[in-house]
């Protein structure tokens, strides 16, 4: 089965992460959640809080397949600032394990140098990350190499959908999209 880690710091984007995490769950997915201290409720954006499986210290970079970081700026800005994260972040991409972020969070990819190429982000955020390479609304998901970014809060379900894809295959991927209604999702 594969293993997927959701990091959640507070301020993370509640439609994200709820979004992933259900998504993947359906597709028979094993997502992980980890606080970024020993308080396992995380408080969203919000004000949704979310009880984490775990903290992030007790994390295995061995046993994941892929790490997904919802954005929301606060919880970004957390994400990118925590140690744990980074060297997590730092350790899949050297391994050639996949990665995503949505939103906001791409910025915390690029502080840990491993955003690639070509990436999309919320509007605005592409200031912050001041990297070439910007897709802008070109597509609602941009693959690069190892590296899976997407825009927003309304494009988490099609985020979602494409971590099934990669990590699940193609039948999964339209039984999902169907059963959701996410026809939209290309």
């Amino acid at each position: 089965m594969n293993k997927v880690l959701v990091p959640l710091a507070n301020g993370f984007e509640e439609i994200e992460a709820v979004s992933i995490i259900d998504v993947l769950r359906r597709a028979d997915i094993d997502v992980v959640t980890a606080s970024l201290d020993q308080n396992k409720l995380v408080k969203g954006a919000n004000g949704i809080s979310i009880e984490a499986d775990t903290q992030i210290t007790n994390v295995n970079v061995d046993e994941l397949d892929m790490v997904v970081l919802p954005g929301g700026w606060d919880g970004t800005h957390a994400l990118a600032d925590d140690e744990n994260v980074q060297n997590i972040l730092k350790e899949m991409d050297k391994k050639q394990k996949n990665i995503g972020a949505i939103c906001a969070a791409p910025f915390a990819l690029n502080k840990a140098g491993v955003l690639k190429n070509r990436y999309t982000c919320y509007p605005s955020v592409e200031e912050q990350i001041n990297k070439e390479g910007y897709m802008g609304d070109a597509s609602m998901v941009v693959e690069d190499e190892n590296v899976m970014t997407s825009r927003g809060p309304g494009t988490a379900l099609c985020f979602a959908l494409k971590i099934v894809k990669k990590l699940k295959g193609d039948e999964t991927y339209e039984m999902l999209k169907g059963g959701l209604l996410a026809t939209y999702c290309d």
